[in-house]
């Protein structure tokens, strides 16, 4: 034992009054000594005492179907960074700017800074949930907690949190790739040729690229796309920052004329406005669009059902470490939306539309640096969809099918079947803002906000009700509900609106 890593010698750190048999969630420098297989015990793990034992092989009955190999982590923690912040960074950060020209700067502010500490204190209440509960598999936590409920609930959150992420990726590709052909080809004015017509061109992208792609067994290229999506982002925000500083406050432009009401879904801002009062920003607005901020926002901040995997690989693992994490990604994706939203805001003021990257084709027609964003964004975005589209496969699988040996024909059609469905609603839907609306307020509520606190209430035994931890989880459960309730109605009240007075 002499050759014992600093990661296992880890485990004898536990301070004396703190019983090592008690899963003390307070304990932070307590890692989980993994079995890699229940029989390995004896030998391997000689320095656990028997109740550990018994604690560790009852968590791992009923897991044989995901094959869980538990294993000392092995990712650094900048990489471990790195994974998290690929893991929030989506395509929520391309309708941010939308959220803050409706809510205006510091209200803007405000909501992604509660935003982002609600999501930093869901991690803690999920980590220490994992912990207690022994097992790092988000629905595994839901079947624990409730049962059946438990893990539909889970999986189903998960799901629809996933096929919105996926329909907001198409979307990008109906909205951005018929202005990059438009750019590549030379074409001023659309005379309605099929291959400038966003539902066609989605169709063949996800028939031809997407895919192929999602039919392979298992995704060598994940950590590749996801770096590759957050590398794109940054480049995004640059020239976001940078297009800022080059074009004129959008009421001097002389484009400023009908090709921007048409590309808008509708014009935001009445007409009557003087044109030196659009070009100052504002601090609070409040009107019929401002209640798609809160959903926009907690659609981009969702990493929830990445945390456990990434917690699982990290290196020297403890809760305070993934804690640590924790704080550095949100951190640095915090600054990365707030700085995305505030320059998009201040390029277009009140014209934003719900995605940032369409604005400026009114404005900039051909433009080489957009071009290149576009096309950087469009790949990462048309990488992504397979990466989101395998935890939905494999959730469908499990429901349905457990245990059964794998199958080509079910892989396939239930690929398939999805696409198909995204398809559907990417034509269908009118924009991307009721996408981001939608699952924020549903999906991405219930990740963040509901069953992490639920799980923490159920599972973490060792707390009385009354207990400070055990009310502020209660809270955050029913702010959760307000949340998702509160959001949900006023955005049906939107759509029914809209319905009667724009009549489509």
């Amino acid at each position: 034992a002499a050759s014992m890593s600093s990661a296992e010698m880890g485990k004898f750190n536990i301070s004396p009054d703190e019983d090592s048999s008690s899963y003390s969630s307070n304990s932070n420098d307590f890692s989980y000594p993994y079995p890699t297989k229940p029989a390995a015990m004896k030998s391997h793990y000689a320095d656990i005492d028997p109740e550990n034992q018994n604690f560790l092989l009852d968590s791992n009955v009923g897991k044989k179907k995901y094959e869980t190999q538990y294993h000392p982590g092995t990712t650094s923690f900048g990489m471990s960074v790195f994974n998290l912040s690929n893991a929030i960074v989506g395509s929520g950060i391309l309708g941010l700017s939308f959220a803050m020209a409706n809510t205006g700067i510091a209200l803007f502010v405000i909501l992604l800074l509660f935003v982002s500490i609600f999501s930093l204190y869901s991690v803690h209440l999920l980590l220490k949930t994992a912990n207690e509960g022994g097992s790092l598999l988000y629905e595994q936590l839901g079947m624990k907690a409730f049962g059946m409920a438990g893990k539909l609930a889970a999986s189903g959150s998960i799901t629809m949190q996933n096929i919105g992420a996926m329909s907001s990726y198409l979307f990008i590709v109906k909205y951005e790739l018929p202005l990059v052909i438009k750019t590549f080809m030379n074409i001023e004015e659309t005379t309605g040729q099929w291959y400038l017509n966003g539902d066609y061109l989605v169709l063949l992208v996800s028939v031809i690229l997407i895919l192929p792609l999602s039919l392979l067994k298992n995704l060598g290229y994940l950590g590749y796309t996801s770096g590759f999506s957050l590398l794109c982002m940054v480049f995004f925000l640059i020239v976001v920052i940078w297009k800022m500083f080059q074009i004129p406050c959008p009421m001097d432009s002389v484009i400023m004329n009908v090709t921007l009401f048409n590309a808008t879904v509708q014009p935001f801002v009445d007409e009557n406005i003087t044109s030196d009062d659009m070009c100052k920003p504002k601090y609070f607005i409040f009107n019929s669009q401002t209640v798609y901020a809160v959903p926009i926002l907690t659609f981009s901040f969702v990493c929830h059902p990445a945390i456990l995997p990434i917690y699982e690989e990290l290196k020297g693992r403890s809760r305070k470490r993934m804690m640590n994490v924790s704080y550095v990604s949100f951190f640095a994706m915090f600054l990365m939306y707030l700085l995305a939203a505030l320059f998009g805001y201040l390029t277009f003021y009140g014209k934003v539309e719900p995605e940032l990257l369409h604005t400026y084709s009114a404005y900039l027609g051909a433009d080489v640096l957009l071009l290149i964003v576009r096309l950087a964004v469009l790949m990462a975005v048309t990488l992504t969809v397979p990466v989101v589209i395998f935890p939905i496969r494999s959730s469908i699988t499990q429901l349905l099918w457990a245990g059964k040996e794998f199958s080509w024909w079910r892989h396939c059609s239930i690929t398939v079947a999805l696409l198909a469905f995204t398809n559907v609603l990417v034509i269908f839907v009118p924009t991307i803002r009721d996408i981001f609306g939608f699952i924020g307020a549903s999906a991405a509520a219930m990740l963040i906000f509901i069953l992490p606190s639920a799980f923490y209430i159920k599972l973490v035994k060792k707390e009385p009700m009354k207990s400070v931890q055990k009310i502020g989880a209660s809270f955050f459960f029913l702010s959760g509900i307000l949340v998702m309730t509160g959001c949900m109605t006023l955005i049906i009240l939107d759509w029914t609106q809209n319905v009667t007075s724009d009549g489509h």
